[in-house]
């Protein structure tokens, strides 16, 4: 993966947190990371990213409704969304993508699935 990307992960679980916080930085990533939609919507706002990886369900604010917030307010300048969500990806897969979000990927995930989607994503 490249160096100097920019992530924000936004997850009310603090053990997955951790996880990807760890997974990501190994990788070279620069990783900021909110438990709730309302803080990850005000970093997104303040601050630059590449990809923000959004859990569906938190406190104050919807993954999707962070999503089109996101990309709404930002236009071209929104990072690439990548929805994670434990509820069936068929049926929550479009209402992801219409809420902008790039990709969705399916809680329980491993390592390398999430990997793999970012990478995708970003076009490495």
């Amino acid at each position: 993966m490249e160096s100097g990307k920019r992530i924000l992960i936004a997850d009310d679980d603090p053990d997955l947190i951790d996880l990807l916080e760890s997974f990501f930085r190994g990788q070279g990533f620069d990783v900021t990371a909110k438990v709730n939609g309302k803080d990850a919507l005000q970093a997104a706002e303040s601050e630059k990213f590449d990809l923000v990886l959004l859990d569906v369900m938190m406190p104050y604010i919807d993954g999707y409704h962070v999503a089109s917030e996101i990309s709404s307010r930002l236009g071209s300048e929104a990072p690439k969304i990548i929805i994670m969500t434990s509820r069936d990806t068929a049926s929550e897969k479009g209402i992801a993508l219409l809420s902008g979000a790039n990709e969705v990927v399916q809680k329980p995930f491993s390592l390398e699935d999430i990997e793999a989607k970012v990478k995708a994503v970003l076009g490495n």
